[in-house]
């Protein structure tokens, strides 16, 4: 074994030793621990506090310096509630897993009524709420089994935790380059593929439309595989109930995506996600640098939500 793989091991067993016996606190510690963490982030060290507070005032032109602070705040409480969420999935049980994530009985009847009539689905999706646990439950409940794009991380140790969090409950996941080729490898095979469709992509690559009051590219990705596969495409929301407790929503967007043209879906999933945001705007990553690129010039735009 190599010095490199060894120091890789050490640090993967440190790290997952160290946020499993985190896991294991109840939840109420849990929370006052993400209180705790909240005031050094936000209070002390100010995390991508500027980030943070661009997007929400370009987002929300119309609201106070009071009303953006307050929302700035809120957000990076939930961001710490999220995370420590995350790592609870290391040992929580499956019967309290379903306790603290449900899946609304409209959503369920969806999946199992696409699953009897034999129908692999797109799911789409933001980072919104906290999308972890909602796969978890997707996995334990629905007939479909789900898989979910996702880009490796750099850090060698916390991939491969984050892989092991994230299949415990018989997910599985699909590096973002291979999406096509594997949902064709597994076209025999009753599917649901999840696409977090609010990721940044390359302008020059993306499809360009308004999203909360900006210049926004889409990851056309999502549409264009969506349109290969005749995939039926579900819109997947994950409201939080109160403090540790949420329920999944769903919707059927699009029946057969093949028949659409270029743009619609990208326009409806948008839409529906940003009505989410408007709605509750603190359970969105305000942190991620969203709009960090800038329209190329000959970049047409949708004018039509303008």
């Amino acid at each position: 074994m190599s010095t490199t793989k060894s120091s890789q091991n050490i640090s993967y067993y440190f790290l997952y030793g160290f946020l499993y016996l985190l896991s294991l606190l109840p939840f109420p510690l849990l929370y006052a621990l993400s209180d705790l963490v909240y005031f050094f982030l936000y209070r002390v060290f100010g995390y991508r506090k500027g980030v943070v507070l661009k997007n929400l005032r370009n987002s929300f032109p119309d609201k106070s310096p009071e009303e953006i602070d307050r929302l700035a705040r809120d957000f990076y409480s939930y961001l710490c509630d999220l995370f420590l969420e995350m790592f609870k999935t290391l040992s929580i049980s499956k019967e309290a897993m379903l306790r603290h994530c449900t899946i609304s009985s409209e959503a369920l009847e969806l999946f199992q009524e696409l699953g009897k009539e034999g129908k692999s689905l797109v799911l789409v999706c933001g980072h919104y709420g906290n999308w972890e646990w909602a796969g978890n439950t997707f996995s334990l409940l629905c007939p479909q089994r789900l898989s979910v794009i996702y880009h490796p991380l750099s850090s060698k140790a916390f991939d491969r935790l984050m892989y092991k969090m994230r299949t415990r409950f018989g997910t599985g996941l699909i590096e973002m380059r291979s999406t096509f080729k594997e949902m064709v490898k597994q076209k025999g095979t009753l599917t649901a593929t999840a696409f977090i469709a609010d990721q940044t992509p390359f302008p020059e690559k993306a499809y360009w439309t308004r999203f909360l009051n900006q210049d926004t590219p889409i990851f056309m990705g999502t549409e264009t595989i969506a349109r290969k596969m005749n995939y039926p495409i579900v819109y997947t929301s994950l409201q939080r109930e109160r403090r540790g407790y949420y329920r999944i929503y769903a919707e059927l967007l699009v029946e057969k995506p093949a028949g659409t043209v270029e743009g619609e879906i990208s326009e409806l999933h948008t839409r529906r996600l940003e009505r989410d945001i408007v709605s509750h705007p603190e359970i969105w990553l305000w942190s991620h640098k969203r709009w960090k690129y800038q329209r190329p010039i000959l970049q047409p735009i949708n004018l039509s939500t303008c």
